[in-house]
C-alpha cells in the first residue's frame, strides 16, 4: 500500500453479493479518481441458511485491527447477517480517531449518509394508486426487527392512511429479505378476503420469490397481480418479468462519502445533502414496460454465458480441492494456490498472513500458544513485483505490505479461520475495479480447512512422537529404557561402514535395598533418579545410556578409546563425590562399574559385550569391603 496516499477502510459483509459487488466497484472508481487507497475488511457472515457460527469467529480479526492506520472508515452495517455482529463492529469503530461514515444504517456518533427509503416506497405506492388506480394493495415486509423493514413498512402504512385506505392494505406479510418466504407469502395473500391487485415487496429478492410462487398457482403477473420490489438489484432487472423497483444510487453513495472525507481531512465545513434519493424503475412487473424480445434473446445469451462460466469455475474449484487434499506443507499450499487460483478473477497480488505466538510459532503449528498480534507471510504472490518483502513480520497496526508504486491501491482483507481458531488473514488485490466472485470465498474456506488439517496432522505427529518416546523411555528417570537402549545401540551398529573400537559399560547401584528399607521406596526412587542424572552428566562423547531395569544402567559407545573410557570413569567418580557432598541426604550414592572395549564391525554382538561388562561390574561390586546389595 502506498503510504503517501490517504487510506480508508471499508467494513462490511458479503461483498460478493450482486448489490455489494457493484457498490465496491463504484467506490473503487471514485477512489482512483481522488487517489485514495481502500482496504475492504470483508466478512462472510452466515454461510448457508443456518451456519452463523463461522461469522461469529470473524470478529476475532476485526477486534485486533489497529484503526490508527486509516485516515477514514466506511461502515456498511446493513450487510452483516449474523446476529449481534454489526453491533460489535460499531463498538469497535467507535474507538477510531479518524472520521467514520455509515452508509446504510444510521449510527449515533458517526457521519451518516442515509438512503431516502421513504421516498422510494412512496413513489412505488403512489404509482400503483395514481397511475394504475389500484386500491387493494398488500405489503411484504422484511423481518420486522430490521431497521430498513421498519422504515419501509411505516411509510407504506402512512401513505395508505393518507389515501384513505386500510393501514395495512389488504394484508401485511413478514418476509425475510431473501428467497425463502415466497411460497408462504403467496398462500397468505391469496387467502385474504380481498385478493390484492398489487403487492409492494420491501426488496427485490422477496419480490422474485413471490412472483415465482404466484406463477406456480396460476397467477399472471402483472395481469392478475402487479408486483414491485425495492433496491433496484441486477437480479430484479434480469428476472422475467423485469421488476418495478426503486434503486439505491450507488454512485451517489461513493461520491458523497469520499467528498465528505475530503472536506473533513481539509478541515473545511461541508454543505452537502447527506441523503441518497431513490430512483423509480417502472417495469414489466407492474405492466409499465413490454417485453423487448430482441433484448431478452441477448439477455438469455448473457445468462447462458454466466452459467457456462460458472460450470467451468466449478470444475476448477473441484480440481483445486483435489490438489489441496494432498497439501502437506505451507510451501505446497502456496504452490497449489499459484497453480489453480484461476476461477475467481484476475488478481495482482495475494498474501496469506499467519498468526505468530510470543515464541514465534505459527498458528499452523500445534504448539502455537497465545496470539501475539504479529503475522508472517505464509503465501506471497506479487505478480508485478510492486511490494517489498523487507518486513517479514506484519501486525495489526500495519496489515498491508508496502507498495513500491505511487498509484492508489484497493485491497480486500478477510479472516482465515475455522470454527475453533483463527489462523490469520488473507489480502488480495484484483486487477480491475471489479471484486472477486464467490469462488474466492470458497478458496479461503478450503485454505482454512487445509491449514486446520496441517495443524491436526502436526498435532497427531507430535502425539505419535511422544507416544513412541514413551515406549522407549524410562518413566522414572527419562533415560532410554531397555528397549530404547537396544534399538538405539543396534541402529548405531548398523551404520558402521568399517571396523571401529566400541565400548559397553554396565553400572549398578550399591545399597539400594538399604535405602528402600530404611527410608522408603519413594526415597529409593529419588536415589535411582540421582544415579541417572550423574550418569547422564558424564555422557558427552556420543555415549548411548539407558536404564536396563531396577538399579542397573547400560552404556554403549559406538566409537571409543581407552583414553575416553578412562576419562569417563574419572568424571563418573568425581560426579558421585560431588553429588554426595551436596545432597544433604542420610545416604550416599554408590555405583559399581564394569566395561569392555573391543574392535568390531557391523556384525558386533551387543549382548555378548554387555555380558562381559556385567561380569566385570559384579567383580568390582564383590571386591568392595562391607558391600551392600
Amino acid at each position: 500500500m502506498n503510504a503517501k496516499l490517504r487510506t480508508i477502510a471499508f467494513f462490511g459483509c458479503s461483498f460478493t453479493s450482486r448489490y455489494r459487488q457493484d457498490l465496491c466497484r463504484t467506490f473503487n472508481i471514485a477512489a482512483e479518481e481522488l487517489k485514495i487507497n481502500i482496504v475492504y475488511i470483508n466478512s462472510l457472515g452466515k454461510i448457508g441458511n443456518k451456519n452463523a457460527q463461522y461469522g461469529d469467529y470473524e470478529f476475532d480479526l476485526i477486534d485486533m485491527i489497529d484503526l490508527r492506520q486509516f485516515d477514514g472508515i466506511i461502515f456498511d452495517g446493513e450487510g452483516y447477517n449474523v446476529e449481534g455482529m454489526a453491533e460489535k463492529v460499531i463498538h469497535k469503530l467507535k474507538e477510531a480517531s479518524c472520521p467514520v461514515i455509515s452508509i446504510s444504517t444510521h449510527v449515533d456518533g458517526f457521519y451518516n449518509i442515509e438512503f431516502n427509503d421513504t421516498g422510494g416506497i412512496r413513489m412505488l405506492i403512489e404509482h400503483f394508486i395514481d397511475h394504475h388506480h389500484f386500491t387493494k394493495i398488500g405489503f411484504m415486509s422484511g423481518y420486522l426487527s430490521h431497521p430498513d423493514a421498519q422504515i419501509r413498512l411505516k411509510e407504506f402504512q402512512t401513505i395508505m392512511t393518507e389515501r384513505g385506505l386500510p393501514e395495512n392494505g389488504v394484508g401485511m406479510f413478514e418476509g425475510d429479505f431473501w428467497f425463502h418466504k415466497g411460497e408462504e407469502a403467496a398462500d397468505y395473500f391469496l387467502s385474504q378476503p380481498e385478493v390484492p391487485e398489487a403487492i409492494v415487496c420491501a426488496n427485490d429478492y422477496m419480490a422474485i420469490a413471490l412472483i415465482t410462487a404466484l406463477k406456480k398457482r396460476g397467477i399472471r403477473i402483472p395481469d392478475d397481480i402487479a408486483i414491485s420490489g425495492f433496491d433496484g438489484t441486477f437480479e430484479g432487472q434480469e428476472f422475467l418479468p423485469h421488476l418495478t423497483s426503486a434503486t439505491r444510487e450507488r454512485v451517489q453513495i461513493a461520491r458523497k462519502s469520499l467528498a465528505l472525507f475530503e472536506s473533513l481531512w481539509n478541515k473545511k465545513g461541508f454543505d452537502m445533502d447527506l441523503n441518497i434519493s431513490s430512483k423509480a424503475i417502472y417495469n414489466q412487473s407492474c405492466g409499465c414496460s413490454k417485453l423487448d424480445y430482441k433484448f431478452e434473446a441477448e439477455n438469455v445469451n448473457r445468462v447462458y454465458e454466466i452459467n457456462r462460466n460458472f460450470s467451468y469455475n466449478l470444475y476448477d474449484a473441484e480440481s483445486a480441492l483435489l490438489k489441496l487434499n494432498k497439501v502437506d506443507s505451507l510451501l505446497m499450499l502456496g504452490n497449489v494456490f499459484i497453480e489453480t487460483s484461476i476461477n475467481f478473477g484476475d488478481y495482482n497480488s495475494f498474501f496469506l498472513m499467519l498468526h505468530k505466538d510470543t515464541s514465534g510459532k505459527l498458528s499452523s503449528d500445534s504448539d502455537f500458544l497465545c496470539p501475539s498480534g504479529e503475522f508472517t507471510p505464509a503465501v506471497w504472490i506479487d505478480k508485478k513485483n510492486e511490494y517489498t518483502e523487507s518486513e517479514h513480520s506484519f501486525n495489526v497496526s500495519s496489515l498491508i505490505p508496502k507498495s513500491l508504486s505511487d498509484k492508489p491501491h484497493v485491497f480486500y482483507v478477510m479472516s482465515v479461520h475455522c470454527v475453533e481458531r483463527m489462523f490469520g488473514y488473507a489480502v488480495i488485490e484484483m486487477n480491475s475495479k471489479e471484486i472477486f466472485n464467490e469462488f474466492y470465498n470458497v478458496w479461503l474456506l478450503n485454505m482454512a480447512m487445509t491449514i486446520e488439517t496441517l495443524y491436526k496432522n502436526d498435532k497427531i505427529s507430535k502425539l505419535i512422537g511422544k507416544l513412541e518416546n514413551l515406549s522407549i523411555r524410562d518413566g522414572l528417570t527419562g533415560m532410554l529404557n531397555r528397549r530404547g537402549f537396544d534399538d538405539h545401540s543396534r541402529e548405531a551398529i548398523r551404520q558402521f561402514t568399517s571396523r571401529r573400537t566400541v565400548c559397553t559399560m554396565v553400572i549398578d547401584m550399591d545399597g539400594l535395598k538399604h535405602i528402600n528399607d530404611d527410608y522408603g521406596h519413594y526415597e529409593g526412587d529419588r536415589a535411582i533418579k540421582s544415579a541417572a542424572e550423574i550418569i547422564n552428566q558424564c555422557c558427552d562423547s556420543g555415549e548411548i545410556a539407558g536404564r536396563a531395569g531396577g538399579d542397573e544402567f547400560y552404556i554403549f559407545a559406538p566409537k571409543y578409546s581407552q583414553r575416553q573410557l578412562d576419562r569417563f570413569i574419572e568424571r563418573l567418580q568425581s560426579a558421585i563425590e560431588r553429588h554426595n557432598r551436596h545432597s544433604n541426604k542420610p545416604y550416599n550414592i554408590e555405583l559399581s562399574f564394569g566395561s569392555f572395549l573391543i574392535e568390531t564391525d557391523s556384525n558386533a554382538k551387543l549382548e555378548d559385550y554387555i555380558k562381559i561388562s556385567d561380569s566385570r561390574m559384579y567383580e568390582q561390586k564383590l571386591s568392595k569391603p562391607g558391600r551392600r546389595k
